[in-house]
């Protein structure tokens, strides 16, 4: 490991050389290819564009989330700025660095996206997006080029099972009650969940080396210490799945809604979804527990469900309220 460490820091100083012109082009790169980023834009997709494309684009983000969290607390390895002091840190980060999870998420997202729009250009496109996208996470000294490409690996190994296994699964689910296909949805949350907290229990022996912590601390002396096995972000992904996945059906067995429209009440979908995302994000988030423990975590895990489900169905179900969209069947 200490060999690839090196041969990494090579590469990131060679990236770096080009000069700090690149510095703004590398973050935004760097922005499009964050889990923040398709946030926004899945919903968008959902609520505007199509909403089976939505869904499909949340599902896989959630998945490449979760699997990224395994393989990044199974392996836990180092960030550059982490290891060394050599490179110019330009952008922090707490978790583990292997896969890279804006190579992976940007590789599933816009992998499915180019395989389900069929284009030649949105290939180009896509696969451009995603290469800029893995050498800014290099240039900002957050990654090391082996990060990167087991990110584009296992994203793409992603987008292969997600299209093989799609049909199957979603005529399994259609023959089902909707009791029992909620059940199923909560199932395997709560499955991905408990696999994430026994690999993290399994690393939990592992010590963080005292020259990665003092490091990051010189890089970013205003963040706070490193933590590569918080809970956060594996019980956002496993709680948003079950709320979109669970309200998605739900909706559906409703008649569900359609997302076409002049742009006019496009926007205003998106503006009235954002809005409710952001009081449930901040205003039922402040109510949590400061101190991790286990209320704590399943405050957060029932917190990130309610948002899943607001998502994928109590939002459509306002906007077909407020006359911002038609049911499905028209």
């Amino acid at each position: 490991m200490e060999y690839l460490y090196e041969l990494g820091m090579s590469f990131v100083l060679l990236i770096q050389g080009l000069g700090e012109w690149l510095l703004a082009p590398m973050k935004l790169f760097s922005f499009l290819g964050s889990a923040e980023f398709y946030l926004l834009v899945m919903p968008f997709l959902y609520w505007s564009i199509d909403t089976t494309l939505g869904i499909r684009i949340g599902l896989i983000l959630l998945f490449s989330d979760v699997s990224n969290y395994y393989l990044k607390v199974g392996i836990h390895a180092g960030r550059p700025f982490w290891i060394s002091r050599q490179a110019e840190a330009y952008a922090f980060e707490s978790s583990f660095a292997l896969p890279s999870a804006h190579s992976q998420n940007s590789a599933a997202v816009l992998g499915l996206l180019a395989a389900t729009l069929k284009r030649w250009w949105v290939w180009g496109l896509a696969l451009l997006l995603i290469f800029l996208i893995g050498i800014s996470r290099v240039y900002l000294a957050v990654h090391f080029p082996q990060d990167v490409i087991l990110g584009w690996l296992v994203g793409f190994l992603l987008v292969w099972l997600f299209l093989r296994f799609e049909k199957p699964v979603t005529a399994w689910f259609s023959t089902q009650t909707f009791p029992v296909s909620i059940l199923v949805l909560f199932v395997i949350s709560i499955s991905m969940l408990m696999l994430g907290l026994l690999l993290r229990s399994l690393a939990g022996n592992w010590q963080i080396p005292a020259s990665w912590i003092e490091n990051a601390r010189l890089a970013f002396p205003e963040e706070e210490t490193i933590n590569p096995l918080k809970l956060s972000g594996l019980l956002l992904s496993t709680g948003v799945f079950f709320g979109l996945s669970s309200g998605a059906l739900w909706l559906s067995s409703r008649g569900g809604f359609s997302a076409k429209g002049n742009w006019g009440r496009k926007i205003l979908r998106f503006l009235v979804g954002v809005v409710g995302v952001a009081i449930l994000w901040f205003g039922l988030g402040s109510l949590l527990p400061e101190e991790p423990g286990l209320v704590g975590f399943v405050l957060s895990y029932l917190l990130f469900a309610v948002i899943g489900f607001w998502i994928s169905a109590m939002a459509p179900a306002i906007f077909l309220r407020l006359k911002l969209a038609e049911p499905k069947s028209k």
